[in-house]
């Protein structure tokens, strides 16, 4: 079992940056590719971006150059760089992993991006 604790979320102005990072529980984290989602109101939850176990990330367009995904396996945790923010970004976001069979995710934290 895994489970993932998101922080860092927040209120900031369009061209702002947050750092979200996600805790993670058990001592296999190193060997877990992580992603980080996203659900604005009224829309389907997307995925933003991707980091494996051996560090490859992958984004969505939209955040391509904006966002950074990284890890620091002695942490346990996985943190999004989230910088040039836009209105659209605004959504609550989550951290995810699938784990023997199980997918698990975050509480979620809001990020909220005024114009």
């Amino acid at each position: 079992q895994v489970r993932l604790v998101e922080s860092g979320g927040g209120l900031v102005q369009t061209g702002g940056s947050l750092r979200l990072s996600c805790g993670a529980s058990g001592n296999a984290f190193s060997f877990l590719a992580m992603g980080w989602y996203r659900q604005a109101p009224g829309k389907q939850r997307e995925l933003v971006a991707t980091i494996t176990s051996d560090g490859s990330t992958n984004y969505i367009d939209s955040v391509k150059g904006r966002f950074t995904i990284s890890r620091d396996n002695a942490k346990n945790t996985v943190y999004l760089q989230m910088n040039s923010l836009k209105p659209e970004d605004t959504a609550v976001y989550y951290c995810n992993t699938e784990s023997q069979w199980r997918t698990y995710w975050g509480q979620g934290t809001q990020v909220t991006v005024s114009s």
